[in-house]
């Protein structure tokens, strides 16, 4: 269980400070018309060239393996990290390890000309890397949807897919787009407990200001728990006694791919009187959909704006 403690909150760490599901090309044409030689400035600030589109490429995070199928570069991944499992098509790839865990020489062995890294890894593991000789561009986390537009646009750019990409970005700007217009609508803003972490069902971990997640429940016409209750911290352990006192209208359990159910939380000591246990608003939810800073945000968005407000999306 501290395992999957480390990992979400490794990933969810990611979104600091800050349709349906995406769709594989079945094949990819490679551009031919792409200039000799290509300079980009990743996250770090560094300048990185590459001779052309990358056509070998090793992504280090699963936010970048879904951001490298949705831009139509799928078929140029040559490896990516364990927890690369969307879409289905990453599976099949050769498995580099993650996090602190990665596999130098399985890298290495793939021959890339590219290797994505993201906020997830360390820079000193992006140094490790190029010691070896190995083009590596750190791909920044985005703090808002708008953020994200411009991480498929430059991973379009090093994988030459821009007009593949720019229809992919008006899709997803349109579906947001929808959403808000929907949700002009909305009468009231229920509050939301989202829980990430229940380890100890007494003091579960959730999200507070500043997060991704924080984000999208406010765009999708919530407010969060910590926001109510006062709480700065970005990842705290709420105690169930503020929770009972704040007492949400919703709980969402972004641990369910955990195994926490709803019977589960209806069980714990006080949370029986809780509106949302009262009132049948307790709902499990695929974390994947907003705790890794790709295309699917657009989909988490959509999916907590109509747990929120179902009235609104019938």
């Amino acid at each position: 269980m501290f395992r999957k403690l480390t990992f979400v909150l490794a990933i969810l760490a990611i979104f600091l400070a800050a349709c349906g599901p995406v769709a594989t090309p079945a094949a990819t044409v490679f551009p031919t018309d792409v200039p000799a030689g290509l300079t980009f400035t990743d996250g770090l600030g560094r300048a990185i060239k590459l001779a052309g589109p990358a056509q070998r490429i090793v992504s280090l995070a699963p936010s970048n393996t879904e951001i490298l199928f949705a831009v139509g570069a799928g078929a140029q991944v040559v490896g990516c990290d364990d927890f690369s499992d969307f879409p289905e098509a990453a599976t099949a790839l050769p498995k580099i390890g993650s996090l602190d865990k990665q596999n130098i020489e399985q890298i290495v062995a793939l021959k890339p000309d590219l290797v994505l890294a993201a906020e997830i890894n360390s820079p000193e593991q992006v140094k490790a890397l190029e010691s070896l000789g190995l083009t590596v561009y750190y791909l920044s986390n985005p703090k808002t949807l708008e953020d994200l537009y411009a991480n498929l646009e430059i991973v379009a750019k090093l994988t030459g897919h821009e007009q593949d990409t720019a229809a992919l970005v008006e899709s997803l700007k349109a579906r947001v787009m929808a959403v808000d217009e929907t949700l002009k609508g909305a009468a009231s803003k229920p509050v939301v407990f989202y829980e990430l972490d229940s380890t100890d069902p007494a003091k579960p971990w959730t999200i507070g200001p500043g997060t991704f997640v924080d984000l999208l429940i406010a765009r999708a016409g919530g407010a969060n728990l910590t926001t109510v209750a006062g709480i700065a911290d970005p990842y705290p352990q709420v105690g169930a006694e503020q929770i009972v006192a704040t007492d949400p209208d919703l709980i969402i359990l972004g641990d369910s791919m955990w195994g926490v159910t709803v019977e589960s939380v209806g069980q714990r000591p006080g949370w029986e009187k809780l509106k949302a246990v009262t009132g049948n608003q307790v709902h499990p939810f695929d974390d994947n959909l907003v705790s890794r800073p790709g295309p699917r945000l657009v989909d988490g968005l959509e999916a907590l704006a109509k747990l929120l407000h179902p009235e609104l999306f019938k």
